[in-house]
């Protein structure tokens, strides 16, 4: 029974309960009177009598006017001998219509019987409707390990693997599955066995759900989709019979496509977690291998299963004869993310200023779900100013509102606040525009946005798999040195940094325990991380290293930022016109882009010291009363993956 006709059912049962109550109080209203026989004889003698029913012994009477009235006749005697006997002559007994009709008691005894059976039913039926309710989704009774998945016709498909861009090689993986289930005679011939599953793997955003769609869209055959946590309920036994009738149903439209999505959820490693090795999760993971390769083998069903977390999948699920073929979702190139562009800005109006190659170069990092956000937000934006299409300037605004949160123009800081945030800023700028390791800088911006009060936007000339330890030791000095712009200009330092200071710590502390490049320590890696598999994510990292060793690794952390901190303030120093002039036009314009930065430091030359320095002293300090997790940060936010590699 689906929902609406259960409704109806619903609504049927409380509109018989409402007609039986009005049909009993209007019954209840509308009953003739009850007289005596003597009253009969007066109304007779009256001539206000017009009928009489003779209905055994009760006579039903009709007045001249319609008056009903009802009263009993004695059983020894009719009713015409009864009023002769009490003195009614004949002509006013002949001047009455008499009719007689058979007694039933059908009708009184259906009416007393609905009377004492209706609170039954009305309890009855609330009962009913309390216990369908407590089943939730289910509608049959004890329907608990039914499964739950969803069957798709692929005759009408929305998604198709047009709509999937920048993943070609995964596209060619499933399009071959897709190929095993509509010609397997070409593979057949040649002694290829049909994979049994294929596992999505990616991160968040990357399209493994959009691939599972395409193949639903794409594949001549029934296409079956269900969630991993759709198995595990409340009660016992539920994950392993919903397991069991999901592959039945799969069975009897073989050959077709199941799809579990994040089955993470029911396929973690056995034997781990609070909960023993005895759970409800692994009595479901353990139906699902069952089916998946156990005796039962001749089937025509290929599982389709998608997750962000492969090290924490069971062996078992992930060996060949199970998922013989995982499809790696890699976060796309400049080139998928320009395909992705295209796929994304179908059917919206561009302006002639839009290349989508420089939006996919200005979008390092991006999976296919924060460049569908991008477009999505830069559509609004031209919507929000009344345009009729949308610029490139748009664009450029929703990568920004991505990365950092939309603007806050309304934001009251002092002049002296808004002072330090261009000479922070503008230190971090000049740095890399003096380091050679260093991304160009793309917009320099002292206007708020999101949590910092100022930003400083690199852009890398092409994205980067491998950082080179030059390129991390730059990234340090950058990041420092909007703290020693401070200390430079103000002789002073603000909790603005604390951004960048935590940044820096993570990143020379991964140079020398992650990425052995400590040249006193050697390339070696020191902590074992360890990873509870029931919290899924690292909870401690173990020690496996000496107090002297340690010792090292602090000094050797330590070293690293210290001397990207001189470097930074040699830069700065020797640079210090440049940081002046920077720090001015900040001020005067507040955004700087890259073109208009780069042509503005171009030809200043470098001085060793500027006469023209304000004053030194705590007079020219910001408010140092601010709290260092405050909105008030200040600090350089790269674009991209290549300014974050621990």
């Amino acid at each position: 029974m689906n929902p609406r006709t259960r409704n109806l059912f619903i609504y049927l049962f409380i509109g018989l309960i409402i007609t039986a109550v009005f049909f009993s109080v209007s019954t209840e209203t509308g009953a003739p009177e009850a007289i005596t026989f003597t009253e009969l004889v007066s109304r007779v003698r009256n001539g206000d009598v017009n009928t009489i029913e003779v209905v055994g012994n009760q006579l039903n009477i009709t007045g001249r006017n319609g008056e009903r009235a009802v009263t009993n006749k004695s059983p020894e005697a009719t009713a015409q001998e009864q009023l002769l006997q009490f003195g009614i002559n004949q002509a006013e007994i002949d001047a009455i219509t008499w009719e007689f009709a058979q007694p039933s008691n059908l009708p009184s005894l259906g009416f007393n019987l609905l009377t004492i059976l209706l609170p039954f039913l009305l309890i009855g039926g609330l009962i009913f409707f309390m216990l369908r309710q407590t089943q939730g989704a289910n509608n049959q009774a004890m329907a608990f390990g039914k499964s739950r998945a969803r069957m798709f016709d692929s005759s009408h498909p929305n998604v198709t693997f047009d709509d999937v861009a920048g993943a070609n090689e995964a596209k060619e993986d499933l399009v071959e599955v897709v190929d095993f289930l509509k010609e397997p005679e070409k593979f057949v011939q040649l002694g290829a066995r049909i994979p049994k599953g294929v596992l999505l793997i990616g991160s968040p955003g990357t399209g493994k759900t959009l691939l599972a769609k395409a193949v639903a869209g794409e594949a001549a055959v029934p296409f079956f989709s269900i969630s991993g946590s759709e198995f595990v309920e409340m009660f016992v036994g539920v994950g392993a019979s919903r397991v069991r009738d999901l592959f039945d149903q799969a069975k009897r439209s073989s050959p077709c496509i199941l799809f579990i999505d994040e089955i993470d959820a029911v396929g973690r490693q056995r034997g781990a977690g609070l909960g023993g090795s005895h759970d409800e999760r692994e009595q479901t993971l353990n139906q699902i291998l069952v089916e998946m390769d156990g005796f039962d083998t001749d089937t025509n069903i290929i599982v389709l299963a998608a997750t962000n977390r492969p090290d924490i999948l069971d062996p078992a699920l992930m060996r060949p004869g199970r998922f013989d073929r995982r499809v790696i979702l890699d976060r796309p190139d400049v080139k998928g993310r320009e395909e992705i562009l295209k796929v994304h800005v179908r059917g919206k109006p561009l302006a002639s200023d839009v290349d989508l190659k420089v939006m996919a170069r200005a979008t390092p990092g991006f999976v296919g779900a924060d460049l569908e956000n991008m477009v999505n937000e830069a559509a609004i934006l031209a919507a929000r100013k009344n345009k009729k299409a949308i610029n490139s300037g748009d664009f450029h605004e929703a990568i920004e509102r991505v990365l950092m949160g939309p603007e806050r123009r309304s934001r009251v800081i002092t002049a002296e606040e808004r002072r330090l945030t261009a000479y922070h800023e503008a230190g971090h700028a000049l740095a890399g525009y003096l380091l050679p390791n260093s991304d160009p800088v793309n917009k320099v911006t002292i206007i708020p946005r999101g949590m910092s009060g100022g930003s400083t936007l690199f852009l890398p000339d092409e994205d980067l798999s491998y950082i080179s330890r030059s390129r991390m030791k730059s990234q340090l000095v950058i990041a420092l040195a909007g703290r020693v712009a401070e200390e430079i200009v103000f002789d002073e330092v603000t909790t603005g940094a604390s951004s960048d200071l935590e940044r820096v710590t993570k990143i020379a502390r991964s140079m020398v325990t992650r990425f052995g490049m400590s040249e006193k320590l050697g390339p070696m890696i020191f902590g074992q991380k360890e990873e509870m598999i029931f919290l899924g994510r690292e909870i401690s990292e173990q020690r496996d290293y000496s107090e002297a060793v340690a010792e090292e690794i602090d000094a050797e952390v330590r070293q690293l930022v210290n001397a990207a901190y001189e470097e930074a303030r040699r830069l700065l120093t020797e640079h210090r016109a440049k940081l002046d002039i920077l720090a001015a036009r900040l001020l005067e314009v507040e955004t700087l882009e890259g073109e208009e930065f780069a042509a503005l430091l171009d030809g200043v030359p470098s001085a060793v010291s500027n006469p023209s320095d304000p004053p030194q002293g705590k007079n020219n300090s910001a408010d140092h009363n601010r709290p260092a997790s405050s909105d008030e940060e200040s600090g350089s936010q790269p674009l991209g993956p290549a300014h974050s590699p621990a």
